[in-house]
């Protein structure tokens, strides 16, 4: 396996691994996750493929044999008084085919991308995860990170869901 910056050629793989990542948050909470539609993979790789060019943006690959195993996106942002928090990078997507997972892809993609944000100059890095996503939660609190907030979601005109 290696790990290498994304290319345009890799824009079909990102979309493909992106709209996993789509319906698997989709299956965890319908009402907060967006559905995947039938040019979701497509639309998915055309945005990551826009996003290669940007000097503050990191989008690597995980590659087995000439094939697209996996991918991080991550890219700096600045002082952000919505979030109360000063410049950082931030993990935005990690996603590992499901036939390659619990096998040190998604912890060498992430290894990978908080190198190229220290690189940036980031100071601290930040992400989020879906509250039902434990095993990337695992991974994280591995890696070092430590809770620090936690989205809430209500769906309005009285309609619910969730655990109590």
């Amino acid at each position: 396996m290696i790990i290498r910056p994304a290319t345009r050629s890799d824009t079909a793989a990102l979309g493909r691994l992106g709209g996993l990542l789509v319906r698997q948050h989709h299956a965890w909470d319908p009402a907060r996750f967006i559905p995947a539609e039938a040019e979701t993979d497509h639309w998915y790789g055309v945005f990551l493929g826009g996003q290669l060019d940007r000097a503050d943006v990191v989008v690597l690959v995980a590659e087995e044999d000439g094939r697209v195993i996996g991918f991080v996106y991550a890219g700096l942002e600045y002082t952000d008084w919505m979030a109360l928090r000063g410049p950082a990078g931030a993990l935005y997507d990690l996603v590992v085919d499901p036939n390659h997972r619990r096998s040190g892809v998604g912890r060498t993609l992430l290894d990978a991308a908080l190198a190229e944000l220290v690189r940036l100059g980031a100071p601290r890095v930040v992400l989020s995860t879906a509250e039902r996503n434990q095993a990337a939660q695992r991974l994280f609190l591995r890696a070092g990170f430590r809770p620090t907030m936690r989205e809430m979601t209500r769906e309005m005109g009285g309609r619910t869901t969730g655990r109590s």
